[in-house]
């Protein structure tokens, strides 16, 4: 396979890219604190994107770029009719040519800084490697000598090796003229603190119900009106997880481990084991690890439940009453966090040294049924 026809490590399958997503939502915050500083005069260098994955960092860096790459700068001294007003959002023109040139990753004062390809071509690579960090350092060397504005985004800094990670530094530490970095970080505290100290930070929170609705849409998802706060609660605010279980049923899924689970200590085991195997066989991988995370979901929002004494949004019908019943106290539900801890891990490596994927579920279900019976929940 040739390295450009490998999938972008920075895209959700099946969803637009990024910069092919023209508008933020639920972020209106954090867009309205970058437009203070660039109003200022005082426009960091290096700023530092953090929250939860899926949320819209990427979206928001790229809409950054897009403003800063177009219209606004005062490069013409304002023309006859002086300075323009300053700008009140970050919105810029979609007809621009830079836009259009952004789109097709051919902007020459643009640097996209991702996984590569591996040694041979033939996947993409693990981490972000050194390399990489070489061909921005030498891009922005030989690049837009016209005193332009110019910018890199790094997707997703989380992925870089050591050796990127010093790289990414010295540029931090001596930036090039005019260049503005766009951070972007899942897990900032895994970054060099030296890294973190010379960005700016911006955090995105976790997308509340509506704002996740519309972004989904945006990306070319869908969900009924009636679903969009169970799809919140069970996709944690991430538009990147919420697309991914409008495409593999998730919904549907969840509502089908409450209704087996409804039947704890007592489980029925017919039910069970045909759940199970909706996460067997080949090509079933994706639905294995959505079965998976649904049920470390469950498990970790029964817990919350039962340590807080308040039940959440139902994300699924009859959610609330099963909660009270399985974690009816403190110690009920510390046992739920600590089964939550070992099946994952168990499931996770189980797959990974190629065990059967409906035993593995099967034996999950039966471990929660025997953790239900242990606790003389009735």
């Amino acid at each position: 396979m040739a390295a450009e026809d490998l999938p972008e490590p920075d895209r959700i399958e099946g969803a637009p890219h990024p910069r092919e997503t023209r508008h933020v939502f639920g972020h209106a915050i954090a867009e309205q604190e970058f437009l203070r500083a660039f109003t200022s005069g005082r426009l960091h260098h290096g700023w530092l994107i953090t929250g939860p994955k899926g949320v819209g960092k990427a979206t928001l860096a790229w809409r950054i770029a897009r403003f800063l790459l177009t219209a606004h700068d005062d490069s013409d001294g304002g023309g006859l009719f002086g300075a323009p007003p300053p700008p009140e959002t970050l919105d810029s023109d979609p007809e621009h040519p830079v836009i259009r040139r952004l789109a097709q990753l051919a902007e020459p004062r643009l640097f996209l800084l991702r996984r590569g390809a591996n040694d041979k071509e033939t996947a993409l690579s693990a981490d972000i490697r050194v390399d990489e960090v070489r061909k921005m350092k030498s891009f922005f060397a030989l690049s837009a000598a016209d005193g332009g504005r110019r910018v890199a985004i790094i997707d997703a800094a989380d992925e870089m090796n050591t050796g990127a990670a010093n790289a990414l530094l010295k540029l931090l530490e001596e930036p090039p003229a005019n260049v503005t970095f766009l951070v972007i970080a899942h897990q900032p505290h895994r970054l060099l603190p030296t890294i973190r100290s010379r960005c700016r930070e911006l955090r995105l929170a976790p997308l509340a119900a509506d704002p996740l609705a519309q972004a989904l849409d945006q990306a070319g998802g869908a969900v009924e009106p009636d679903q969009t706060q169970a799809l919140a609660e069970l996709a944690g605010g991430s538009v990147g997880e919420a697309f991914r279980l409008t495409n593999l049923d998730g919904l549907k899924t969840y509502a089908a481990l409450i209704a087996l689970f409804s039947s704890l200590p007592r489980m029925d085991r017919g039910r069970a084991l045909q759940l199970a195997e909706l996460g067997a066989g080949k090509g079933q991988e994706e639905r294995f690890d959505l079965i998976v995370t649904l049920m470390d979901l469950f498990l970790a929002r029964l817990s919350r439940a039962g340590v807080t004494r308040q039940l959440p949004p139902e994300a699924a019908p009859g959610e609330g009453e099963l909660f009270a019943k399985l974690a009816p106290h403190a110690d009920a539900a510390r046992a739920w966090a600590d089964l939550a801890q070992r099946l994952s891990l168990r499931a996770r490596r189980g797959k990974a040294v190629n065990l059967d994927p409906a035993a593995l579920l099967m034996d999950s279900f039966l471990k929660i049924d025997e953790t239900a019976g242990s606790l003389a929940i009735r």
